[in-house]
């Protein structure tokens, strides 16, 4: 067995020793020494943008024309029954024979059975997307069946339309009038049919729901009739006559691209969305006894239809989309789905 040298360290010293050295040599890395830092967090996605609030559905144009007939009243015959074997619709029926709700009839009686072109309503169908699929304006199948508010239409419904030689006899100006939608469309054509014995649905509460395409919005209750300006600027167009022979149904403020768009109460969301080219991004919101505000030409919509907001929330952008030359705010106010003029329902910003 070898003696150890005096001067040799230990094996477990040599190698600590041996590191030490080696890490002397290395050079320090210049400049301060700072704290890893912990990876940048990843921004947080943005909020799901709105789900589509109103789209015409796709309707079957798959109406039939009837003759006229008349029918005897059987015992345990009822009008909507009548309706359905004879083709025609109660409300026709009723028309012709004088019979007011609820729609009492006796055996024995003779009914009129009134000719015409009839279309089953389906679940889900729009007034507007009716009046469409056979080319003729909504206005006139309103007219035609005298439909009144809330213009709800139930399946299994049979609506009236113009006949086959009414829609021929129509100019080129009047079917391209048939597609050209206004806000009173909306209004009164653009709630989707209900099942029977189906109720429309209430408004929701939360800022990102919205209720399902087949149903209706409930009109809200209790509003005041006190709005607030949806957003400030120079008035670029009044309302009323502007001279021209055109009318402004409403009034257009001047806005830089981009400033929120406010509602100008508590409401619900009755339209959102840009089907109607001269207002571009179209906003109609439901504030309950009658009043409706519509906001145009915006962008970057915010809500949806269904959705409840309130006085002040931002519902979109101001932009320049319709038929404008420059970014701006389209603003109405209607009650009972005529237009006044905004100046004398807003407060005064002098």
């Amino acid at each position: 067995m070898r003696a150890q040298s005096p001067w040799m360290l230990p094996p477990a010293l040599a190698l600590s020793f041996s590191a030490l050295m080696l890490s002397a040599c290395i050079p320090a890395p210049s400049g301060p020494r700072t704290a890893s830092r912990p990876p940048a967090a990843r921004p947080a996605p943005p909020p799901p943008a709105p789900a589509p609030s109103w789209q015409t559905q796709t309707v079957a144009a798959n109406a039939v024309e009837i003759d006229a007939t008349r029918y005897t009243v059987r015992a345990g015959d009822t009008l909507s029954g009548i309706a359905r074997r004879t083709g025609a619709s109660v409300e026709a029926i009723a028309r012709a024979n004088d019979i007011a709700p609820p729609y009492v009839i006796r055996p024995g009686q003779r009914l009129d059975i009134p000719a015409g072109r009839y279309h089953e309503v389906r679940r889900g169908e729009t007034g507007i997307g009716i009046a469409r699929s056979y080319g003729v304006d909504w206005s006139q199948v309103v007219t035609l069946n005298d439909l009144e508010e809330p213009y709800i239409l139930r399946a299994g419904q049979r609506i009236l339309l113009p006949s086959r030689t009414a829609v021929a006899a129509m100019t080129r100006e009047q079917r391209a009038a048939a597609f050209d939608l206004d806000i009173d469309d909306i209004v009164t054509g653009g709630e989707p049919a209900l099942a029977e014995n189906e109720e429309a649905s209430p408004p929701v509460r939360t800022a990102r729901q919205v209720l399902p395409a087949d149903a209706a919005v409930r009109s809200p209750a209790n509003f005041t009739g006190r709005f607030g300006w949806p957003l400030t600027g120079t008035i670029l167009a009044p309302f009323g006559n502007n001279g021209a022979g055109q009318r402004n149904n409403g009034i257009n403020i001047a806005a830089r691209r981009g400033t929120p768009v406010l509602a100008a109460a508590d409401g619900v969301v009755l339209y959102a969305g840009d089907e109607i080219q001269v207002h571009g991004g179209l906003v109609l919101l439901n504030h309950g006894d009658g009043w409706i505000t519509a906001y145009g030409n915006m962008e970057d919509l915010q809500v949806a239809r269904g959705q409840r907001v309130e006085r002040g929330q931002m519902i979109a952008r101001a932009g320049a989309t319709g038929q404008v030359d420059q970014p701006q705010l389209h603003f109405e106010i209607r009650r009972n789905r005529q237009p006044v003029d905004p100046a004398q329902h807003l407060p005064d910003l002098s």
